[in-house]
């Protein structure tokens, strides 16, 4: 388990100035990203707090949605909508190197705020604008949730079983891509803008970032017109790779290559399975998998995962219990990468996420500062950042703009 760094090497965004106006997943997960490698950010959200903070279940009266999302931010409550607000955020994009939103496009038009403006005030700055749809194109006004992505960009009819109805992804999928995105489109835009001077709009759609990962199945309707069906937990161009019930609990077997089937067919005695002409090409091991499937079975269902574990790493064939999420919360594996991470909340105590999974020798990701609840830096970045004195920022409070 690591512990917050409270002193720490500096990362290679430090001194680097975010302002997060995003809400929800993608857009706060690239924002995050960018204060894991260093930067400072500011996450302003109105005064009640975002709508993610209003969903359960909740840790000391906070969304556990938020541990996710908000580490190594300062967060600041501001009503946009109240006539102070705009001279407010035009100071705070003033002080920021990245401006990163997910509203749906025009929105940011609407407050007076779209990137044209965004230049008038700070010709170098970087728009991130992260959308269901993207800034252009006859779909660009509408809304789109990670469900929503999933579906119309292809992924959910790819998913479940062949008999089956399409199924969605049991993760945000959509969304922790498209956040993974927008921070490649960031630190790219920031080395462009080192070199140039030039700050520029960074446009990161959901759907095409979904579209971008489908992989063979995509390839395969472009350059073959074959459109490929769903297959389950099947590979889709290998074969036999499936999950068997063992004695004690599903494993998942992956013996489609042509060295890694007779390693299996050995360890299960059924070397004449190998031996088979039939089997002797994935072809003809794709054309009756059903029956490979069946003989796999019937071998593991009287042994424990445990047992057939072993000599699947004798032999060198791949494998991987199906674990439940308590069961990999609790790997060694993980524990030893670090990837769950705790950091002392000063209100909420101790809380633990996972860590960024990037490793880097020289200039690692850190955790700083916990998950901040709403409004709880205003002083900060009303104060330290933007300079007002204590009586202009007790006189926000009490007009309510923050």
């Amino acid at each position: 388990m690591e512990q917050q760094d409270s002193e720490h090497t500096p990362g290679p965004l430090d001194g680097v100035k975010v302002l997060d106006l995003s809400r929800f997943i993608a857009g706060p997960l690239c924002a995050q990203i960018l204060g894991d490698f260093g930067a400072e950010v500011v996450k302003i959200e109105r005064p009640s707090g975002e709508d993610s903070r209003h969903h359960g279940p909740y840790w000391q009266g906070e969304s556990i949605y938020m541990f996710l999302y908000h580490r190594n931010k300062q967060a600041a409550t501001l009503d946009t909508r109240h006539p102070r607000a705009k001279a407010i955020l035009e100071d705070l994009v003033r002080w920021a190197d990245v401006v990163v939103e997910n509203f749906r496009p025009g929105t940011l038009e609407k407050m007076g705020l779209g990137y044209e403006r965004m230049k008038e005030i700070n010709e170098s700055v970087v728009l991130v604008s992260i959308s269901g749809f993207g800034q252009t194109g006859p779909e660009s006004p509408r809304a789109l949730f990670d469900a929503i992505s999933q579906a119309s960009s292809g992924l959910m009819s790819m998913t479940g079983d062949p008999d089956g109805r399409p199924t969605l992804s049991g993760t945000y999928i959509a969304d922790y891509t498209t956040g993974y995105q927008g921070a490649i489109g960031a630190m790219a835009a920031l080395t462009h803008r080192e070199r140039t001077g030039e700050g520029q709009l960074v446009d990161i759609a959901s759907y095409d970032t979904m579209f971008s990962a489908l992989g063979t199945r995509l390839i395969a309707e472009l350059m073959l017109g074959l459109e490929m069906p769903r297959s389950g937990s099947r590979d889709l161009l290998t074969a036999p790779v499936n999950v068997y019930e063992a004695a004690d609990g599903p494993i998942y077997i992956q013996a489609g290559t042509a060295s890694l089937f007779p390693k299996l067919c050995s360890v299960m005695g059924r070397e004449e399975l190998s031996a088979d002409p039939r089997y002797a090409t994935v072809e003809g091991r794709m054309a009756d998998q059903a029956a490979l499937e069946s003989a796999i079975q019937q071998w593991a269902e009287g042994l424990t995962r445990e047992e057939i574990a072993r000599r699947l790493d004798a032999a060198g064939v791949p494998y991987a219990n199906v674990a439940s999420v308590r069961e990999v919360a609790a790997s060694p594996q993980l524990a030893a990468r670090g990837m769950i991470v705790e950091a002392e909340h000063p209100s909420l105590g101790t809380i633990r996420m996972p860590n960024n999974p990037i490793h880097m020798e020289k200039s690692p990701p850190t955790v700083r500062k916990a998950p901040p609840q709403a409004g709880e830096d205003n002083d900060y970045v009303y104060g330290s950042i933007l300079g007002l004195n204590a009586e202009q920022i007790r006189q926000l409070r009490a007009e309510g703009v923050i």
